[in-house]
């Protein structure tokens, strides 16, 4: 299968992130927390779609209320009430949200997020945190992953595009800061103060290596640009898994605009973005001309919504509470293993969310845990994936709510004789 898929897709496929070495596993379906791949053998899912599934394959209600959409239209090329049934969930889900829009996928959330906070205060800046992931616009993929001779130093990271192609002119509107380091973050943050717009952060740091923020960080972030009048923006793509309302409620921190993907779209293409009213109003075309035109053919699509409504209103404090319960076993297992046989490794994550990294440093940001043995990282996926257990490939994981506690001791268990047989 491979191989026939390399005659006609550069790599065998059109996502980089679900490509491993030798070859991906090609999957032919999911049911709950399995999946099944076109050999017929079946793993328990870790990945969800990068956390995108949060209540597994084939909700079954989520499942009725695509079934009854389809019936009504997939694209209907007007407004539909799922619009706005889907935005009243968010924004009485989540305080610091006011108004919301639609669009496909969390980079576009982002994009226009980002597009917001420069036409709002004139300002043509970013700050975005080494490490950190916000889809594929330009301005984001800067130092993604940069190479430890490019990076510069720790204190003041150096902008290192992450691949050819992206203009000089882009590069120079990016401020890279260090993060869960609120001293050296505030003295970048002033020295650009007049030409920042806002600055963007993950909560938990997903392709870095789910890496929570300390709570001093964010609460420190959010008193740093408010008094330098800039904007902050939480991308919860990943994190809005973590609680009813996302990671914000759980810090306690608000910021001014918030993106969403993965999950909203209930395992369809998503993306949304919200916040202030009056920063929000740009997009407003119903008295005026908007100062900001965003749209796109799929954008709010009813189909797409129908999925996210049944999704959010399936995730109650018992799922989220399930959910995150689950989460903090796998971690104390995982790094109950580790500690018994002695293993420089440590588990990082938050809620539903989990991360392993086989460093001896303690990992709080992007160069901590790109210290993680990449060679032992892909020796513990392939043998897990050998084992009936779906992970990425970065040893990134997560839970849902299909899963059961029997589910992740097998995890753990198996975690545990890999590791038996290589140390």
């Amino acid at each position: 299968m491979f191989l026939k898929a390399c005659q006609y897709l550069p790599g065998g496929n059109t996502r980089q992130t679900i490509f491993y070495q030798p070859y991906p596993v090609f999957m032919e379906r999911g049911e709950g927390s399995r999946l099944y791949d076109v050999d017929g053998n079946e793993r328990i899912d870790f990945s969800s779609n990068y956390t995108g599934l949060i209540l597994g394959h084939q909700n079954p209600l989520t499942n009725q209320a695509l079934s009854e959409q389809m019936k009504k239209g997939l694209v209907l090329g007007a407004p539909t009430a799922n619009e706005a049934i889907l935005a009243e969930i968010i924004c009485s889900r989540v305080a610091s949200v006011k108004r919301v829009r639609f669009v496909n996928s969390g980079t576009e959330a982002c994009m226009n997020a980002v597009r917001a906070t420069r036409a709002f205060t004139g300002r043509p800046k970013i700050g975005k945190f080494e490490g950190g992931f916000h889809g594929s616009s330009e301005h984001m993929e800067m130092s993604i992953t940069p190479g430890s001779e490019q990076m510069g130093p720790r204190e003041r990271p150096v902008g290192v595009p992450s691949s050819p192609g992206i203009p000089e002119g882009v590069r120079e509107d990016v401020v890279v800061l260090p993060y869960n380091d609120l001293k050296n973050t505030e003295k970048i943050i002033k020295d650009n103060r007049d030409a920042l717009a806002a600055v963007i952060v993950e909560p938990c740091m997903g392709v870095a290596g789910v890496i929570p923020a300390e709570k001093s960080f964010l609460e420190g972030l959010r008193r740093i640009t408010r008094e330098n009048g800039i904007l902050l923006i939480f991308d919860e793509v990943m994190t809005f898994r973590i609680s009813r309302g996302g990671a914000q409620e759980y810090y306690g921190v608000e910021p001014d605009l918030t993106t969403f993907g993965k999950l909203v779209g209930g395992g369809l293409p998503v993306g949304a973005y919200g916040g202030r009213e009056d920063i929000m109003s740009q997009f407003d075309g119903s008295k005026h001309t908007p100062i900001i035109r965003q749209s796109g053919t799929y954008s709010g699509n009813p189909f797409t919504l129908a999925a996210g409504i049944s999704v959010l209103k399936q995730l109650t404090p018992e799922a989220y509470s399930h959910l995150n319960s689950l989460g903090d076993y796998v971690r104390r297992g995982l790094q109950a293993s580790i500690n018994k046989l002695g293993i420089e490794a440590q588990i990082t994550g938050i809620g539903s969310l989990f991360s392993f990294h086989f460093t001896p440093r303690k990992v709080v940001d992007y160069r901590s845990a790109a210290s993680s043995d990449k060679k032992l990282t892909q020796m513990f996926h392939l043998g897990l994936m050998n084992r009936g257990i779906f992970i990425t490939s970065r040893g990134f994981g997560c839970i849902s709510v299909p899963m059961t506690k029997d589910d992740v001791q097998d995890l753990i268990d198996k975690f545990e004789k890999i590791a038996q047989k290589i140390f």
